[in-house]
């Protein structure tokens, strides 16, 4: 007997972003939404400690894809009422897929 498994790799979309003073995070990139106000990524932090990874809350970070001359860029959302609906609509798509306590 033979199981037609198909074995998928996992393949996450990691984005590295530079903060002002030059640091760099890195983030996958769980969901992206596009509405009328723009498209959004909500990501997650990923560390090169482990540790650091279970220390942290896996809090998502939700950032607004702006465009310029062609090229992309991330930028914070600093209207609390249009992060609040982002937040909304990203945790609403990703409790289908993922487990997710609410405080």
């Amino acid at each position: 007997m033979s199981d037609n498994i198909k074995n998928e790799e996992y393949n996450p979309d990691i984005v590295t972003l530079s903060d002002d003073n030059g640091k760099e995070y890195t983030f996958e990139v769980l969901d992206a939404i596009e509405t009328d106000t723009g498209r959004y990524l909500a990501m997650l932090p990923i560390y090169d400690d482990p540790k650091k990874t279970l220390e942290e809350s896996g809090e998502l970070v939700i950032v607004r894809v702006d465009e310029e001359d062609g090229e992309e860029y991330f930028s914070e959302i600093e209207d609390d009422d249009e992060y609040e609906t982002i937040a909304d609509a990203f945790v609403d798509r990703l409790e289908n897929f993922f487990e997710i306590e609410e405080n």
